[in-house]
């Protein structure tokens, strides 16, 4: 089968390896759609502590089941599937409480195991027995359903942050996944929702695909904070989802949420800059909240396929390319300019 195995940090290749074959408890998919995450550009750059090469990335995907093991039940041959990337291990102490994205042995497709960026990938045998592959919904494409991942996320987030009714929302980056967490907060009842964005390409993409946020801020043309502030009659945001990897976005979140509300920091920061300037004086007197998402579990994926199902949020509009293997490099330059939103390879 053809694959991109990235055999070094820089060093990706395209090329013939042989096809997978799934051991008693595993499922070999075909891999339909994969889409580029920026954990693959952070791979691509840097490699990644849980990560050996040569190593085929890809996390964010769906497939056609091809060939099952013997002892697998409950799935069969054409099956149309998701596969959540996040393996929990289902037995250490996060697991047994229900925080499975906290799992103390957590591996993952595209790092412990081969992922999507091939013809074919083996689901592991802890993906199958812990939820990891969910059968897509008659009326969503392989598309649509590679993009449950990073919805998945987004929900993870949102119930950190427990986004409810009537909520003034702040999402501080207007990337796919800020896009996301905008329809998410809506469909999860926000009262009104504030986008803050650099781009104006981006602001511009998001009038004409989605719901428009209420208001809309453009940090460079004006002040965020004070405005924020003013929309909020002073108060603040309820909730404020920092989805982007930028450590002045997060100390200017510290400044714009309200008393007993949340900051949720869901964007990393780089690893050569993790540190911001965190007044706890302010946290001290309004009593916010600060809470991180790194990933989700695999009951997300779940809820992620439905709610795509649904309608409830919408993703294809946010594919901006669809390239084949061959490309995926070009792909991933693409995704680190920004000139792309979501850039799906298809197999």
């Amino acid at each position: 089968m053809k694959a991109a195995v990235l055999k070094a940090i820089e060093d990706l290749e395209i090329k013939k390896i042989p096809t997978p074959h799934p051991s008693p408890e595993e499922i070999l998919i075909k891999v339909k759609a994969c889409s580029i995450c920026g954990t693959d550009i952070k791979v691509y750059h840097h490699g990644h502590k849980h990560m050996r090469f040569p190593r085929v990335t890809g996390h964010e995907l769906s497939g056609e089941i091809v060939e099952l093991g013997r002892k697998v039940n409950g799935y069969k041959i054409g099956e149309r599937v998701a596969v959540a990337p996040a393996i929990p291990c289902g037995r250490c102490f996060y697991c047994r409480r229900g925080m499975q994205s906290m799992c103390l042995n957590l591996s993952a497709i595209g790092y412990h195991y081969d992922g999507g960026f091939a013809e074919f990938m083996v689901i592991p045998e802890d993906a199958v027995h812990n939820g990891c592959v969910n059968s897509i919904p008659p009326n969503l494409s392989f598309e649509e359903a590679a993009l449950a991942e990073p919805l998945a996320c987004a929900i993870n987030g949102q119930e950190l942050s427990k986004i409810s009714l009537g909520d003034t929302v702040v999402v501080v980056g207007g990337g796919p996944l800020g896009c996301i967490h905008l329809q998410l907060a809506r469909a999860k009842g926000a009262g009104k929702i504030i986008l803050i964005e650099l781009s104006p390409q981006r602001i511009e993409f998001i009038k004409k695909k989605f719901t428009q946020p209420d208001v809309i801020i453009n940090p460079s043309l004006e002040d965020g904070i004070k405005r924020v502030l003013e929309e909020t009659e002073g108060r603040g945001a309820d909730k404020i989802i920092v989805a982007c990897s930028s450590g002045r976005a997060q100390e200017d979140s510290l400044q714009m949420v309200s008393p007993r509300g949340i900051v949720n920091f869901f964007g990393g920061l780089p690893l050569d800059e993790p540190f911001i300037k965190f007044n706890s004086n302010l946290v001290h007197y309004r009593e916010f909240y600060v809470v991180g998402t790194h990933g989700s579990a695999p009951y997300h994926n779940q809820l992620a396929l439905s709610l795509l199902s649904q309608g409830k949020v919408k993703v294809k509009e946010l594919i901006s390319h669809r390239l084949p293997l061959e490309k995926l490099e070009e792909g991933l330059h693409l995704a680190e300019s920004q000139k792309g939103m979501k850039i799906l390879i298809m197999s």
